[in-house]
């Protein structure tokens, strides 16, 4: 069984992190689009955390083996706080750019860290459930921040939140300093850099196949989720008309259906298998993400961004419990490492996707794009990759 100490190291630190990203969610896209900007360049700013993610997600796997999981979680945190702090004062879209550069590289550190250290610590057979409310503790999070965002920056301007941010990120960098413990092994700085390279290669020789085939549709299903966080701020704002309040709102009651699959999430993928999860979560997303363009209301598109949070959390937790299944013992943390830079290839290409195909089709069109890709990532998961719950229980 998980003990305690576990589970608050896994929970309190991740939720912090998680209101901060909702807190930034409707306001980021109206922040960059001051600056006047077109849907491309904006799209580029939303998508910039997640390629700077991208980036460094292999070094970030590395220096996890080198410098241990707690060490490399505390510095990605407090650079990531030190970024939302230097977004408030950004005074040009260049430098919003930077700064998202910047902060989705110190994510990366944050993340396989996180990744490495809950995979050590979790029971195969208790995977789906702890990743999965792992999974739901983020998004009861998300469903505050979104509508604390939208609320203060209709009442305070659109600066402020980026300094909430930055709060909320030194509070998961002190909860994770108290609670998480380092792992016997872990780091110390025992391995050149040149080992740790090598290590690198043997693993990505080793496992290439699984990471070709399963990573391709994790690829498209992390584009079908990303794209939300680009889609229904601009459409709302743009098409609808729509301030960012109530940008705050709709996003908030999102999520709030969200939060609540993370259970039911986790019991099938312990007891029927992952995959009774994360197919039916990308088709789902697909579908509500086809129905945006034929929204005309306040109302008609809460609705449909409703759909999509049941969809999104029937999948909580289920990319990180697949990556953690397929993970070797040996070389962990450069596998995770690996598997996370395909996944964060899919969350910086969502919004990247829906800014050009803005640009040149209109936003009508942006989400009948992203849903079919999201098939696509449903159909590749459901045919290439092997029922991973009943291979790892036997």
């Amino acid at each position: 069984m998980v003990n305690r100490r576990v589970v608050l190291s896994i929970w309190l630190p991740s939720g912090c992190i998680a209101l901060s990203r909702g807190l930034m969610l409707p306001v980021l896209p109206l922040f960059a689009l001051s600056f006047e900007a077109g849907y491309g360049l904006v799209g580029l700013v939303l998508a910039a955390e997640g390629l700077g993610n991208l980036l460094l997600n292999v070094p970030a796997g590395m220096a996890t083996r080198r410098f241990g999981q707690k060490r490399t979680m505390m510095v990605g945190g407090l650079g990531m706080a030190a970024m939302a702090a230097a977004m408030f004062q950004a005074q040009s879209l260049v430098e919003l750019l930077v700064y998202r550069l910047l902060a989705g590289g110190f994510m990366a550190l944050w993340n396989i860290a996180r990744h490495t250290y809950m995979t050590d610590v979790v029971p195969v057979a208790q995977r789906g459930r702890i990743y999965s409310a792992f999974g739901g503790i983020g998004r009861i999070t998300s469903f505050v921040g979104p509508l604390l965002g939208g609320l203060a920056a209709d009442a305070i301007g659109l600066r402020w939140p980026f300094l909430l941010v930055a709060l909320m990120r030194l509070a998961g960098v002190a909860a994770a300093a108290r609670w998480v413990q380092e792992r016997e092994g872990s780091g110390r700085g025992r391995l050149s850099a040149g080992e740790v390279l090598r290590g690198q290669a043997q693993v990505l020789k080793a496992h290439w196949k699984v990471l070709a085939s399963a990573g391709s549709g994790q690829l498209c299903g992390q584009t079908v989720r990303s794209a939300r966080t680009a889609v229904i701020p601009l459409y709302a704002a743009e098409v609808l008309g729509l301030e960012a309040g109530a940008v705050g709102l709709m996003l908030s009651l999102s999520y709030a259906l969200d939060m609540l699959m993370f259970v039911p999430a986790g019991q099938i993928m312990d007891r029927r298998g992952r995959k009774y999860a994360y197919v039916p979560s990308f088709l789902l997303q697909s579908a509500a993400m086809a129905v945006i363009p034929l929204t005309e209301t306040f109302w008609t598109l809460a609705l449909t961004t409703m759909a999509l949070g049941i969809a999104n959390g029937l999948g909580s937790g289920t990319m990180l419990t697949l990556g953690a299944d397929l993970s070797p013992e040996r070389g962990r943390g450069e596998f995770l490492g690996l598997w996370r830079l395909v996944g964060d290839g899919g969350s910086a290409a969502g919004p990247m996707v829906v800014g050009e195909v803005a640009e040149v089709a209109g936003l009508h069109t942006a989400p009948l794009v992203v849903a079919a890709v999201g098939v696509i990532g449903a159909v590749l998961l459901a045919t290439l990759v092997p029922e991973t719950l009943r291979r790892k229980t036997a």
